[in-house]
């Protein structure tokens, strides 16, 4: 089987970072850049530092209210991502909930033509697979780039998220649950058609996810 995989990076320097970003592109397809762990001052230089590698990265900037660790303040975090979009990245992560509320940001993106993530994260439970589908209904409306993650509560929940790939056709979806019970769906999204898995290179960057290593091992060498 042939699959991709995407090694979390989250770093609190922009050397640091860039170090880790060298060594994690040559195991893996891409990388996601958690430039929410540096201090809002350090993301344009981190940005400079990692500029030839981009096109092979998705860059988050998540905020605290998301599961993130951006410090900063609404408005900063926008002028951020407004940045990052000026770097075109392979994708740029934005959420869903500020998407919707935020018509300047999306008109934004749209003329910079910014290759959009959007992403929405559930980390109290998994939603029934209705409120799923609505949801993949509504953010489909920004980008054929979709990312939908939930925490599963129990075995039954990661196979209603996973149910979602059987609707798409024309998406590149990622979904998958979070959590123990949700570990083995990060490995069968990529059998349903995910372009790509998120792992780390030693520690997990979020509950439930592999490592690089342990991927390989599960599925297979490409």
């Amino acid at each position: 089987m042939k699959y991709k995989t995407c090694v979390s990076v989250a770093e609190k320097t922009p050397r640091r970072l860039k170090q880790v970003v060298k060594k994690a592109l040559k195991k893996s397809d891409y990388v996601e850049l958690r430039l929410d762990f540096l201090k809002p001052e350090n993301v344009p230089e981190a940005l400079e530092l990692v500029k030839k590698d981009l096109k092979r990265t998705v860059c988050t900037l998540r905020p605290k209210s998301e599961g993130g660790k951006f410090s900063g303040n609404e408005k900063e975090r926008i002028a951020i991502l407004k940045l990052i979009a000026e770097y075109n990245p392979f994708l740029l992560d934005v959420e869903f909930n500020l998407l919707k509320k935020n018509k300047l940001l999306v008109n934004y993106l749209k003329k910079t033509k910014t290759p959009l993530l959007v992403s929405w994260h559930n980390f109290k439970k998994t939603p029934t697979i209705s409120v799923l589908n609505k949801m993949l209904e509504q953010m489909a409306k920004f980008s054929d780039n979709i990312k939908i993650v939930t925490n599963a509560k129990d075995v039954e929940d990661p196979a209603h998220v996973l149910a979602l790939y059987a609707r798409v056709s024309k998406i590149n979806l990622i979904a998958f649950a979070m959590g123990d019970y949700g570990r083995i769906s990060r490995i069968l999204s990529l059998y349903l058609g995910s372009p790509f898995t998120y792992v780390s290179l030693g520690k997990a960057t979020a509950p439930g996810q592999f490592s690089l290593s342990e991927v390989k091992s599960i599925v297979g060498k490409n």
